[in-house]
């Protein structure tokens, strides 16, 4: 598998998705934990309009010089808030023109699901309605790997 820097691979992702196309990418790192597992899952980036960037929805988005994949969790005075699955304490905030694109499927260890079904939807409240719980769950489940 080619490995690009950062910048230039995300650089590319902001180009396809300003011309219209969709870009499917490998997970890199642990923040969106437990749905997205990093080298094994990927995600498919859409582009979006502003009036689908709603709570509930992964989105690609640009956070002092990085980009990140992260859930938005609070729409709120013209800014989003947003978190990773797997992180409990802290959150960014962006506005919405900082959002790259939109995630509409995942494959998770190879098998395509569309974050929009009701399953897909469920698990992810189930998820947040945890709370702080969940970072007792995701203490859990790095020590059983």
């Amino acid at each position: 598998m080619r490995q690009w820097p950062n910048d230039c691979f995300f650089a590319w992702v902001e180009s396809e998705i300003n011309a219209g196309r969709s870009v499917r990418f490998r997970m890199k790192g642990g923040s969106m934990l437990p749905f997205l597992r990093e080298g094994r899952d990927e995600v498919v980036l859409f582009p979006c309009r502003e009036d689908e960037l709603q709570p509930m929805e992964a989105v690609l988005f640009r956070y002092r010089g990085c980009h990140i994949l992260h859930r938005i969790i609070r729409r709120q005075a013209g800014r989003l808030w947003l978190q990773g699955d797997g992180v409990c304490a802290v959150h960014e905030e962006c506005a919405p023109s900082d959002v790259v694109g939109i995630v509409r499927y995942v494959y998770v260890a190879g098998r395509r699901e569309e974050v929009s079904s009701w399953r897909w939807r469920w698990k992810v409240r189930l998820w947040r309605c945890l709370g702080s719980g969940r970072s007792l769950v995701l203490r859990c489940m790095r020590r059983c790997g």
